[in-house]
C-alpha cells in the first residue's frame, strides 16, 4: 500500500514552495525534498503581524515525522527543495540516508551556506546552545556568536519568539550534506536495511545542475515516479529532461519512465503559456545594452548556485559577441566557490557548454593549448573555458562594491537573494531604486509575500490583458512612483556604554565559569585520590600508610587546584580583585583533618565551602563496638560515590592518565628551543589569521524608498510551460498520478486537460497540505525457501530484470530452520475428495474422468511495433492497419492478391491484456505466434 502526505507545496494552495512530502512504501517512510521557506517575508498588514508564520505548521510536521523517515530524495539543488534539510538533520533526528546527484548536493550547500550566512549576518537567530547559556547566567541580554540581540529594535521581543526561523549554523550545513550520497544518472541503488527490496534511479530533470527525476522500484507497490520541476527544453548549460525525447532523438516517453504505477508531478505551469526563448533572451539582452548604454545601471536579483548559471553564460556570451566593457558584478559570499565546484562538474553540463572549447582570443587551439589556466589561476579541464567569466566581477557585500564603482557608473549586478528579502538584493534595492532610469530586472516570480513577488505583481498588473506573463508574451517596462515601506536588518558594532557593559558581563561569565570548572576539577581529583586507597582496612599499618598517601595526595591535588583557580582568575582586572586561598589548617584552633575555602565578600565568584567531607584525609575514630573483623573505621558518607579498583587480569593498576601525563613531559623536554619558538609563532599567526568578531547588535529600522526606476519582468526560470506538460503527462501513461506543488487554477486545468483523454487515468489524486491519499491495499510478505529438488524443476522466463516461474508444492516445516521450505507436492499428499463431499457422478463406460488442466500465464505489455520490427528481423513483412490491427504475411504486400490471404495472419489487441491472433493454419501462423511468445514472460504451468 502507497500513502502519500504533502507536507508542503500541495496541490490547490497559493504556497507552492516549499517542496516536502512523505510517501510510504509498505512499511518504509521515505521523504521526498526537504526545502526551507522564506524567513524573511513583508508585513503589510496589521493582522499579518498577529497571525503565526506560515511556515509554522510545515516545520512542526517535519519536526514530528522527522526521527521516523527512512530514507531521504532530493531532486534539485535550490532552497526551495533542499534548504531545510541541515537544520532537521542536527536537529530534528532526520539522520535517515539521504540520496541525491553530485551536483545537487554542492549546490544544495552552496545555496543554504549563502542564505545562513545572509540571515545571521542581519537577524538575530534563536540556537539551541544560546538558550542553554542563557538561562545558565540570567542576562539581561542575549547574545548571537558573541553579539548581543536586537533589544533596540523597534520590533518586540514576543514577536521574534513568535516568528522562530530554522537555520542552521555553518557547520550544521556541512555536517548534513557530508553525509549525503550521491548518485549517477540512470545508476540503480539497491537498498539495505529496512529499505531492502527498493531500488531508486536518478533521471535527468533538466532546470537546474543536477535535478533528478527519481524512479522508485517496489516488489510489492510496483514503480513511482517523482518528477517536479522539469524542463524538456534544451538551455545554454544543461540539457533537456530524458523523460521527453526531442523530435530530433525520435520523440516519445523515454521507455524506462513510461507507463509506471504512480506519478507524482507538478502542475504549477499547466495554464501557463511562455514565450519562445528566442523573443525571451532578445528581450532580456536589448534592455541590459539599452539600459548600459543610456549611462545607467541595472539590478538583476538572482539565486546563488542554481538557475544563476544561466544568466551568466547568456550574459558572457553578449558581452564577448557585442564587445561590451561594462562590469557584471556578482554580489554574492559563495560566487568563487560556485564556480570552483561547476567547473569541476563538466560531464554534468549540457547545451553549448559541453561542445565550447574556448582560448582567450575567441579562437579554437589544439594540442598543448588545451588546458589554459583560469583567472584564479588554477589548471582546469578540458571544456571550462566556457566558464571563465572574463567581465565578471565579485563582491562579497555592498560595501565592497560601492568601493570600486560609484553609483554613476553603469554596470550589471546580479545580487541574492531573488526574493529581495534580505542580504545584497534588498539592501541596493532601496538605494537603487531612488536614482530615476535605473531598471531592475525580474528573472522569477519569487514566493508569495516576498519583495520579490510584490515587485511582479506590480509589473503584471500594469501590463495589457494580452501581454500578461502567462500569455505567451513579452511585456514591457514600467516606471515605478510612490513610496514603498521597508524593514531594514543589519548588525552593527557596539560602541561607548553598550559596549562597556557588554564587556563587563563577560568577564562576570568567565569568572563564574572559572570558578565552576576549577571546583569540579577539585572534586575529581579527591575522588580519583579515593580510588587509590585500599577497601581492605583489616591492618592497621597498611591503612595509616594508606591515609598517609592519601594525605600527601590531597596536599599535591589542593596546591594544584589552588594554581588552576589562581590561573583561571587572573585577567583585566586581576589587580581590583582579592586573592583567595585555599589552605590547610594548622597551629592552634585548627582543625588538621579539615579543609576549606576563605570566602571574600567583596568578590563577586561564588565561593564553594566544603563543611561535610569525603573519605580520604581523615582521622581514625574508634569505636565502643567492635565488628567481626576488628577494629573499623568511620567516614563521612555525604556525598557518596562507589568507587570500583579497576585493575587488569595480573591485579595491576593502570592509570592512564599518569602515562598521558608522562608522555606529555617527555615531548616538551625532547623539544629545543627553536622548535618551541616556531609552534608558538605559527599558532599566533593563526590567531591573527582569525580575527575575533566584534561586539555587535542586530538593529531593524524602517525605511522610506521613493521609487523612480523602471522595472522589467523576463521569465527565465527554465520550467515546462502549461502546453509540454499537458503534452507530456499523458504520454507517459501512468496508472494512477498525484498533482502536486500548483495553485487551483492549474490543478483544475490539468485535471480537465486528462479527463478528455480516452486512455488516461481517471485516478488523479490533487491533496491539500497535510491531507493523506492512500493507493493501493496492504500487501504482506512473507519469505519461504525453496528445496533443491524444487528449484530444479521450475522452468523460469525473463521479464525486464527479473525472472519469473511457476511453481507449486506443499509447504512444510523443519525443526532446524525458523523458515519455511516449499517442497514438490507429491500425488499422495495432494488431497482427495471423499465420497461424502461430493456426490458420486456415473460413469460411462470407457470414459476417463474430468481434469481441469493448467493454464499457462504469459506476462507483459505486447506493443504491435514491436512486434512489427521483431517481424522484420525474421523477414515477415508486417503493416498496421487501422487501430490496433497488425496484418502479417503476405496481404501486408502491396497489390496482393485475394488468393494470398491464406498466408496471412491478423494480430488483433481487443482489450487491456488480450491479444487475438486470426488467420488460417499455416507457417505464417506458427511464426508469427513464436514472435508473439518470444515477447512475453511465458510461465509455464
Amino acid at each position: 500500500m502507497i500513502t502519500f502526505t504533502p507536507l508542503s507545496g500541495a496541490a490547490r494552495t497559493i504556497r507552492t514552495v516549499p517542496l516536502a512530502y512523505l510517501l510510504q512504501v509498505d512499511d518504509v517512510r521515505i521523504l521526498l525534498d526537504c526545502g526551507s521557506p522564506d524567513w524573511c517575508p513583508e508585513l503589510s498588514t496589521e493582522g499579518e503581524e498577529d497571525a503565526s508564520p506560515p511556515w509554522e505548521k510545515y516545520c512542526n510536521a517535519l519536526k514530528e515525522c522527522a526521527p521516523s523517515v527512512d530514507l531521504v530524495l532530493l531532486s534539485h539543488g535550490d532552497l526551495p527543495h533542499s534548504g531545510l534539510y541541515p537544520y532537521a538533520y542536527a536537529h530534528w533526528g532526520l539522520t535517515a540516508p539521504a540520496y541525491t546527484t553530485l551536483p545537487v548536493q554542492a549546490m544544495a550547500r552552496i545555496s543554504a551556506t549563502e542564505d545562513v550566512e545572509g540571515i545571521r549576518d542581519e537577524l538575530p537567530v534563536e540556537d539551541a546552545a544560546e538558550n542553554s547559556q542563557q538561562e545558565r547566567f540570567d542576562d539581561s541580554l542575549s547574545y548571537e556568536n558573541g553579539s548581543p540581540p536586537s533589544q533596540t529594535s523597534p520590533s518586540p521581543p514576543s514577536s521574534q519568539a513568535r516568528k522562530r526561523k530554522y537555520v542552521a549554523t555553518i557547520q550544521e550545513v556541512h555536517d548534513a550534506f557530508d553525509s549525503v550520497n550521491v548518485l549517477r544518472y540512470s545508476q540503480p541503488c539497491h537498498l539495505q536495511g529496512k529499505c531492502q527490496g527498493l531500488t531508486i534511479i536518478p533521471f535527468n530533470a533538466g532546470h537546474t545542475l543536477g535535478g533528478t527525476i527519481w524512479k522508485i522500484r517496489s516488489p510489492s507497490a510496483g514503480t513511482i515516479i517523482y518528477a517536479v520541476d522539469m524542463n524538456h527544453m534544451r538551455e545554454r548549460h544543461l540539457d533537456g529532461t530524458v523523460l521527453f525525447r526531442q523530435a530530433s532523438a525520435g520523440g516519445g516517453v523515454f521507455e524506462s519512465l513510461a507507463r509506471p504505477d504512480l506519478l507524482i508531478t507538478d502542475a504549477e505551469r499547466a495554464n501557463v503559456t511562455t514565450a519562445r526563448r528566442k523573443d525571451r533572451d532578445a528581450a532580456l539582452l536589448d534592455c541590459v545594452t539599452a539600459t548600459l548604454s543610456s549611462r545607467n545601471s541595472l539590478l538583476l536579483p538572482c539565486d546563488s548556485s542554481t538557475r544563476v548559471l544561466e544568466l551568466l553564460v547568456l550574459l558572457d556570451q553578449h558581452w564577448n559577441y557585442s564587445r561590451l566593457k561594462y562590469p557584471i558584478c556578482l554580489l554574492s559570499r559563495t560566487g568563487r566557490e560556485m564556480l570552483t565546484f561547476v567547473r569541476s562538474m563538466m560531464e554534468w553540463l549540457g547545451g553549448t557548454i559541453s561542445k565550447e572549447d574556448v582560448g582567450e582570443d575567441g579562437s579554437r587551439h589544439s594540442g598543448r593549448d588545451r588546458r589554459r589556466r583560469d583567472d584564479d589561476h588554477d589548471d582546469e579541464a578540458l571544456g571550462a573555458f566556457a566558464l571563465r567569466f572574463r567581465h565578471l566581477e565579485f563582491f562579497p557585500n555592498p560595501q565592497s562594491l560601492m568601493q570600486t564603482y560609484s553609483t554613476k557608473d553603469p554596470k550589471l549586478i546580479l545580487a541574492v537573494p531573488a526574493t529581495l528579502s534580505h542580504g545584497p538584493s534588498r539592501s541596493l534595492f532601496a538605494q537603487f531604486a531612488e536614482i530615476p532610469d535605473n531598471v531592475v530586472l525580474l528573472t522569477g516570480r519569487s514566493e508569495p509575500g516576498t519583495l520579490g513577488r510584490i515587485l511582479f505583481d506590480k509589473w503584471n498588473n500594469a501590463q495589457r490583458e494580452e501581454a500578461k506573463w502567462d500569455r505567451g508574451k513579452i511585456g514591457s517596462n514600467i516606471m515605478m512612483d510612490g513610496v514603498l515601506r521597508l524593514e531594514m536588518h543589519s548588525k552593527v558594532p557596539l560602541q561607548g556604554v553598550e559596549l562597556e557593559e557588554y564587556l563587563a558581563k563577560e568577564r562576570a561569565a568567565k569568572e563564574k565559569e572559572a570558578a565552576h570548572q576549577a571546583a569540579m576539577a577539585r572534586t575529581q581529583r579527591m575522588l580519583e585520590a579515593d580510588e587509590g586507597q585500599s577497601e581492605s582496612d583489616s591492618d592497621d599499618e597498611s591503612d595509616s600508610d594508606e591515609e598517609n598517601e592519601v594525605e600527601r595526595t590531597l596536599g599535591e591535588d589542593l596546591m594544584d587546584t589552588t594554581d588552576d583557580l589562581k590561573r583561571a582568575r587572573e585577567g583585566p582586572n586581576a589587580s581590583s580583585r582579592s586573592s583567595n586561598k585555599r589552605k590547610r589548617g594548622e597551629g592552634p584552633g585548627a582543625d588538621g583533618s579539615e579543609w576549606a575555602l576563605d570566602n571574600d565578600p567583596d568578590d563577586g565568584v561564588t565561593r564553594i565551602s566544603f563543611d561535610i567531607y569525603l573519605k580520604g584525609n581523615v582521622a581514625k575514630a574508634t569505636s565502643f563496638f567492635k565488628s567481626a573483623e576488628g577494629q573499623t573505621q568511620r567516614f563521612r558518607m555525604f556525598p557518596y560515590v562507589e568507587k570500583r579498583r579497576k585493575v587488569d587480569e595480573y591485579g595491576e593498576t593502570l592509570d592512564v592518565g599518569m602515562w598521558l601525563r608522562k608522555g606529555r613531559v617527555l615531548e616538551e623536554d625532547a623539544e629545543n628551543e627553536e622548535t618551541r619558538e616556531a609552534r608558538r609563532r605559527k599558532e599566533e599567526e593563526e590567531v591573527k589569521k582569525t580575527p575575533r568578531e566584534p561586539p555587535s547588535k542586530f538593529v531593524t529600522s524602517v525605511v522610506e524608498v521613493q521609487l523612480a526606476c523602471r522595472l522589467f519582468f523576463v521569465d527565465l526560470e527554465g520550467l515546462n510551460d502549461g502546453r509540454a506538460v499537458k503534452t507530456i503527462v499523458p504520454q507517459v501513461n501512468p496508472r494512477k498520478m498525484i498533482l502536486i506543488h500548483a495553485p487551483q487554477e492549474a490543478t483544475d486545468a490539468l485535471i480537465e486537460s486528462c479527463a478528455n483523454i480516452r486512455a488516461m487515468t481517471k485516478e488523479i489524486y490533487a491533496p491539500s497540505q497535510g491531507e493523506t491519499v492512500q493507493i493501493g491495499q496492504q500487501t504482506n510478505s512473507y519469505s519461504i525457501s525453496l528445496s533443491d529438488e524444487l528449484l530444479a524443476s521450475i522452468k523460469m522466463s525473463r521479464f525486464e530484470d527479473n525472472e519469473v516461474g511457476y511453481v507449486a508444492g506443499r509447504v512444510s516445516s523443519l525443526a532446524t530452520s525458523t523458515i519455511p521450505v516449499l517442497e514438490p507436492a507429491s500425488s499422495s499428499s495432494l488431497p482427495t475428495r471423499t465420497g461424502s463431499q461430493e456426490p458420486v457422478r456415473a460413469r460411462m463406460l470407457g470414459s476417463m474422468p474430468m481434469r481441469t488442466l493448467p493454464q499457462s500465464t504469459m506476462i507483459g505489455e505486447l506493443k504491435l511495433t514491436a512486434l512489427k520490427a521483431r517481424l522484420a528481423q525474421v523477414g515477415i513483412q508486417a503493416e498496421l492497419v487501422g487501430e490496433g490491427v497488425l496484418i502479417c504475411g503476405a496481404a501486408a504486400k502491396r497489390g496482393a492478391s485475394s488468393d494470398s490471404l491464406e498466408d496471412s495472419v491478423a494480430v488483433r489487441k481487443t482489450g487491456r491484456g488480450r491479444v487475438e491472433l486470426e488467420g488460417s493454419v499455416s507457417d505464417i501462423y506458427y511464426r508469427v505466434r513464436k514472435e508473439i511468445y518470444a515477447l512475453h514472460a511465458l510461465v509455464a504451468a
